[in-house]
């Protein structure tokens, strides 16, 4: 099987798919999760920033609604293609079941490794020098008032980003041992 064109066969189509909505769905409701946390901390970074690029998504609600749409809508494309890399590996390897298992473990290597990102997002934006020079211009055309969490967010949502693909990844290389090593 070629890495980037793996050949399958079309009948497996439709649970690889499936296995892709289910990636979708769980890092939806994981982005809702982390978004009411990271707005916690800085509701700026959605009230000059996230709302701005998600305003299609405005139907009126209350802001913790709204926090929760941003969320679900910044994420759940992560899944649906972390899901159907994992299936491409697993689907075809294996019996349904057993590939539905496995990329499920996949999934919560994406999700420990994008968590664990995040947590280290997090410390990077404490230990922050009180310098916000890079991030001066950035900051006062957004009209930020409270940098330090604005840019604490910022750190924890692209680190753990680079901790979900990183997990992907890991994921994958796990999948592919265990399926050269025919383990079932």
């Amino acid at each position: 099987m070629n890495i980037f064109y793996p050949t399958f066969k079309l009948k497996l189509v439709p649970l690889m798919l499936g296995i892709a909505c289910l990636g979708a769905i769980i890092a939806g409701v994981y982005g809702v999760l982390h978004d009411q946390i990271t707005y916690s901390i800085s509701p700026e970074y959605f009230t000059k920033l996230k709302f701005h690029q998600f305003q299609y998504a405005n139907f009126g609600f209350p802001v913790r609604i709204f926090v929760a749409e941003v969320g679900f809508l910044a994420t759940w494309w992560v899944g649906f293609f972390s899901g159907w890399f994992l299936a491409r590996v697993a689907v075809p390897a294996w019996p349904a079941s057993v590939a539905l298992r496995r990329c499920l473990a996949g999934f919560s290597i994406v999700f420990i490794m994008a968590l664990l990102g995040g947590l280290m997002g997090y410390i990077l934006g404490l230990h922050h020098s009180s310098d916000y020079s890079d991030w001066g211009y950035t900051c006062q055309y957004l009209g930020v008032r409270d940098v330090p969490s604005f840019v604490r967010v910022g750190y924890i949502h692209n680190s753990g980003y680079i901790g979900g693909l990183a997990g992907l990844i890991v994921s994958i290389i796990v999948l592919r041992h265990f399926k050269a090593n025919r383990v079932s």
